[in-house]
């Protein structure tokens, strides 16, 4: 049998974690078996569904890189196709019509709230002979005919065995009024024309199975195997939503994950293999199977996520995590024209920096000048007694030949030998002189990325500084 597994979302609102994981699981799982991922939409949600929900969907599956073999498929494109399998239904019997009217539903689910049971269709319409008393242009919503007696079990590939009483079940619409079909009829359809053959999908579905486990074997249709993967839970124990910070996959994007830090921390938030955290998309689709995926609901940590995203940008090649930061720099409109290579930034900066966000932030007197420096860190270390100092090593940064970090580095050191000063006196005023704040990487390997002319210009400008001030105290 060849193996074929779907996502399908509701393009109601952005993808978010959950939806992505269970992406990530299907798709895992079709890799794993060397079978087939198909994305679908199911849109039949006509006045929730739109077209930016879809784009928002298809964008977060493009940069997480879960491709996929088929589709995509849109629901709302497939109407006719279901519509002749409610009429064949009907013809079978498998399916009927119901004229209950909205007001008759009420009262009966208030009456049967009052006695304590569960609020269900009588079946009223399925047995009686009313079909005959009504006009042929009367609305009328279709029903399927779901089975009175028994049970419906299926083996959860998470979860094992799950047992429904039909009893339990209602004879739910399958299509509405206005002739549209509804959710879990289009699902079984579709799931059938495709073949598929395992469905992994989140639990808040498992009420969905025993019907649409019921409806193909009314048309006569192979059921798939299922499996139900547990919540994301936030930090307070309740369904991660967006009270927690919840955001759609793409804000992830924007605040400066990388894709393959995303997909280990989903693949991890739910499933292991032993105590390894680290896996690359290749382990990922080597190793992956459902059996050890946890039947426990999973809590989101977002300083996990950022140990994920540090590690990765940290150990991804250079070049590669750099084509990532472009999108940010492009965000904060720096224009790199001038300065490092972003590969080059991505080494000086991944060991300070766990968002490529910051990244981008932290980065612009690598490109830019500056008017104006840090206030606290101007008035703590450019003073009157920096000045010499700062004099004194720009002549030295001046007279290297070979720019290198190694030859900036032995210029401070011999600026300092000669002065008979420690490190800390002369390397905090030349941080801010040629960063404009208090804080950077090493010092010759920040000064050899910003270039030797430019660094010799902020320190006169430093120096014109420190002259100015002085002058105002005077």
């Amino acid at each position: 049998m060849k193996i074929k597994t779907r996502f399908a979302p509701s393009p109601t609102g952005y993808l978010h974690l959950g939806g992505a994981r269970t992406a990530l699981y299907s798709w895992l799982f079709a890799h794993n078996t060397g079978g087939k991922f198909v994305l679908r939409i199911d849109d039949t949600d006509l006045e929730r569904s739109t077209q930016p929900a879809i784009e928002a969907i298809m964008d977060s599956m493009t940069w997480l890189n879960l491709d996929w073999d088929e589709g995509p498929y849109v629901q709302t494109t497939r109407f006719d196709r279901y519509n002749t399998v409610i009429e064949n239904m009907l013809s079978k019997g498998t399916a009927y019509k119901c004229y209950c009217s909205k007001e008759r539903l009420e009262t009966l689910r208030e009456a049967q709230i009052a006695l304590g049971e569960k609020p269900c269709y009588d079946r009223r319409c399925r047995y009686s002979y009313v079909h005959n008393h009504h006009p042929s242009d009367e609305p009328y919503v279709v029903r399927f005919s779901n089975p009175p007696d028994g049970s419906v079990i299926f083996h959860d590939l998470i979860r094992g065995p799950i047992e429904f009483k039909n009893k339990e079940l209602d004879d739910l619409i399958i299509r509405r009024t206005d002739g549209s079909p509804t959710y879990n009829l289009c699902v079984v359809i579709d799931d059938f024309d495709m073949a598929i053959t395992h469905v992994i999908r989140g639990e808040d579905h498992i009420n969905n199975t025993p019907r649409q486990i019921n409806i193909l074997k009314a048309l006569g249709a192979p059921v798939p195997d299922y499996a139900h993967v547990s919540m994301i839970l936030g930090a307070d124990g309740c369904k991660l939503s967006k009270r927690h910070g919840a955001v759609g996959i793409m804000q992830y994007r924007d605040d400066g994950i990388l894709p393959e830090a995303l997909l280990n921390y989903l693949l991890r938030l739910g499933w292991s293999h032993g105590d390894q955290e680290i896996f690359s998309v290749d382990e990922m689709k080597q190793l992956f199977s459902l059996t050890a995926v946890s039947k426990s609901s999973s809590t989101f940590n977002t300083k996990k996520l950022l140990w994920y995203n540090h590690y990765y940008i940290n150990h991804l090649p250079a070049e590669y995590v750099a084509t990532h930061l472009m999108w940010h720099i492009e965000q904060q409109v720096i224009n790199t024209s001038t300065g490092p290579k972003l590969a080059e930034l991505v080494q000086i900066l991944g060991k300070s920096c766990k968002t490529l966000k910051d990244m981008a932030v932290r980065c612009r007197y690598f490109y830019e000048d500056f008017c104006e420096f840090d206030v606290e860190a101007a008035n703590n270390h450019l003073r009157p007694l920096a000045a010499p100092v700062l004099q004194a090593v720009r002549v030295k940064l001046e007279n290297i030949v070979e720019w290198t970090p190694a030859s900036v580095h032995g210029a401070i050191e011999q600026t300092a030998a000669e002065l008979q000063i420690g490190m800390g006196q002369i390397g905090m005023p030349l941080r801010v002189a040629v960063t404009g704040a208090g804080k950077s990487p090493a010092l010759d390997v920040t000064i050899h990325a910003i270039g030797q002319s430019r660094s010799l210009e902020r320190i006169a400008f430093a120096l014109g500084f420190i002259d100015q001030q002085s002058s105002r105290t005077i």
